[in-house]
């Protein structure tokens, strides 16, 4: 397990919520501005453009040492994408087959697009399992990150300005300072944020964070293809409005470690009411299954070269190792509601 402790997370007296589609058309606007003449493959090469964050904020920095699953807590916005690669992730996000089948609402976002698979958005779904990009991910996260599960890839959060009014305009004294959502926390160990909206003229769109203290930290608005990349199951963040467009969207998309050794305190509290939940359990219980699996088979081979070796069994370790199963099927059965 991670040498890193954290207090032990609860989740009971959950109940599962029915996925409600938004009664808000997507603007018509959006759909017409997305599409492209020709789909194109995702090449790392071609649609990457990847520039180090000028900075990394570690945990302590932010009072929370000891929380997480790594010293990193979040970056600086830094270049990740071009703006042709955003073009093709547009075109797939404001497709009639997404737009149909994935579109959702809750009191979090009036509009939200989750699940779109690699089926109905081939594009997106590379870019993210690209070896390229997962490099520079963890590297900036400081640990070895991979998507939580496919229906986590590409979760797109949309605010639309009123269209009677042309144009944003400046912000009024503490306008600035308006949530375009509200305070939460992730419901996976990372997240990686990248803006798709030209930012060409915008103000605000900060990513404002609590730290341990109460005080509040925002990092700056990024430009379209920038990320930061954050732990954002361990600290509260909201997003603040922009001023000076039209539109303010991003994707998020969630990771968790690659190794299955590293505690794993996901939740699905926060996507239940925004999610199909029948792929959504289906996902998660497939990717906690064979994190436990893994983990099995690891003791297994440890547990038949100490008896080959001739050396005394670890009744100790060995119960440890079994209460830490223990809990981690517990906190499957409290996620796993009717």
């Amino acid at each position: 397990m991670s040498p890193r402790a954290a207090p032990k997370v609860h989740h009971t007296g959950l109940t599962a919520q029915r996925a409600t589609r938004p009664t808000e058309p997507i603007p018509q606007f959006l759909i017409d501005g997305a599409k492209v003449e020709t789909k194109q493959t995702f090449d790392a090469a071609r649609h990457m453009s990847y520039q180090p964050p000028s900075k990394i904020y570690t945990m302590k920095e932010i009072g929370l040492e000891g929380q997480g699953i790594s010293a990193n807590a979040v970056t600086a916005p830094f270049q990740l994408f071009t703006e042709e690669a955003i073009k093709q992730m547009r075109a797939e996000i404001f497709s009639k087959d997404v737009l149909e089948n994935c579109q959702y609402m809750s009191a979090f976002v009036k509009s939200t697009i989750r699940g779109m698979g690699s089926a109905r958005a081939p594009f997106t779904c590379d870019a993210w399992n690209s070896s390229a990009v997962l490099a520079k991910v963890s590297e900036v996260a400081g640990i070895e990150l991979i998507p939580a599960m496919d229906y986590e890839i590409g979760a797109i959060n949309i605010s639309v300005n009123d269209q009677s009014v042309p144009i944003f305009n400046a912000p009024k004294p503490d306008e600035d300072k308006l949530p375009a959502f509200a305070w939460h926390r992730d419901s996976y160990p990372f997240v990686c944020v990248t803006m798709l909206s030209d930012c060409v003229g915008m103000t605000g769109g900060e990513t404002a964070l609590k730290t341990a203290s109460g005080e509040i930290m925002k990092v700056r608005g990024p430009a379209m293809g920038t990320a930061v990349v954050m732990q954002g199951r361990y600290m509260e963040h909201q997003a603040l409005k922009a001023y000076g467009g039209r539109e303010q969207i991003s994707m998020v998309t969630s990771f968790r470690a690659k190794c299955p050794h590293v505690r794993d305190e996901s939740v699905l509290t926060g996507v239940r009411p925004i999610s199909n939940l029948s792929e959504l359990y289906t996902q998660y219980t497939r990717y906690r299954l064979e994190v436990l699996e893994d983990r099995v088979r690891d003791r297994l081979r440890k547990e038949q070269y100490r008896d080959i070796a001739k050396r005394e069994f670890d009744l100790e370790g060995m119960r440890t190792f079994l209460a830490e199963q223990k809990d981690f099927i517990e906190s499957m059965l409290e996620e796993l509601v009717e």
